[in-house]
């Protein structure tokens, strides 16, 4: 008995001239060009966000004369004007008060937003749908309508001049930080909580066990929206805080120190690098699990 022995098909002329055929060289240059420009485009648009703040910093390193001229180098570096601003205005204090402010609002903020979004994402309630684009309104809506009515009631609490009209109302959520909660808790599947309450848990248990470990990317990000924002904020210490200089916070104390220094730009810009490097440095460490945060929020609506 023989068996049939099974031979590979001959390769033709004409397929082996396709497969070693080089790539035409009018495609190699379209290829070439594409890459230049796309590159080009990328270094144009790095060189346009880093030359701000590559400014910024050569003129913290002038002296008060030379920032009025149009020299653009340091002549010499004026390394002291770091150490100038800690002894012409309480910084160390305005670090400290906009720490306490951007820490708590972001705790504050957490314990109650969490739980709302958990319930407008995962459980099933009558007027849920109502409530989310009552949410959606409260966004839109600018914090100058309500200013007078909410200044007037802290005034009669007596707590205008502090720190806590800023810090408090997050007690009660925030409306962005609920919404983008929201949309990343309905990228976790509903079998794992459905499976937890199998299992026993109540709703508060299936967001402790099973929810909030899965959304520790989200919840990063929404965190550190709510700490930078409250870092950054302005109107509001205006509003509650300017009566009192012991508390204002940094960003509303570097606008003051500018009203008061507005010639000396050497240590206007030295106090507008610092006031930036906390938050950079914590978008640095922070940047990965940010970005995934952010990313999954838009997978469902």
């Amino acid at each position: 008995m023989t068996s049939a022995t099974l031979t590979p098909p001959k390769a033709t002329p004409s397929s082996q001239r396709q497969r070693r055929m080089p790539t035409p060289k009018s495609l190699r240059v379209r290829r070439a060009l594409a890459w230049i420009a796309e590159h080009a485009v990328l270094v144009v648009l790095a060189v346009l966000f880093i030359a701000p703040i590559v400014f910024v910093f050569l003129t913290s390193l002038m002296s008060s004369d030379q920032t009025l001229t149009a020299s653009l180098w340091p002549q010499p570096f004026e390394w002291s004007n770091y150490a100038t601003v800690f002894t012409t205005v309480p910084l160390l204090q305005w670090f400290g008060n906009s720490a306490i402010y951007a820490v708590l609002a972001t705790l504050f903020m957490l314990i109650s937003s969490v739980p709302a979004a958990y319930a407008l994402a995962k459980i099933k309630f009558r007027g849920s749908n109502v409530l989310f684009t009552v949410i959606i309104i409260a966004m839109l809506l600018p914090p100058q309508v309500t200013a007078i009515p909410i200044y007037v009631m802290w005034s009669q609490l007596n707590l205008t001049g502090t720190l806590w009209p800023l810090i408090l109302p997050n007690l009660l959520g925030d409306a962005f930080s609920i919404f983008l909660l929201r949309q990343f808790f309905l990228t976790i599947p509903s079998e794992y909580a459905d499976a937890a309450r199998i299992d026993g848990n109540g709703e508060f248990g299936v967001l402790w066990r099973v929810v909030l470990p899965m959304a520790k990317p989200g919840i990063a990000a929404t965190a550190i929206f709510m700490f930078f924002n409250s870092w950054n904020d302005y109107y509001g210490p205006l509003l509650y805080t300017s009566e009192n200089p012991d508390n204002w916070p940094v960003a509303y104390g570097l606008a003051s120190f500018r009203g008061v220094h507005g010639t000396d730009w050497g240590l206007t810009m030295t106090m507008t690098i610092l006031v930036t490097v906390p938050v950079v440095l914590i978008f640095f460490f922070a940047q990965r699990v940010f970005v995934e945060g952010i990313t999954l929020t838009g997978v469902k609506g």
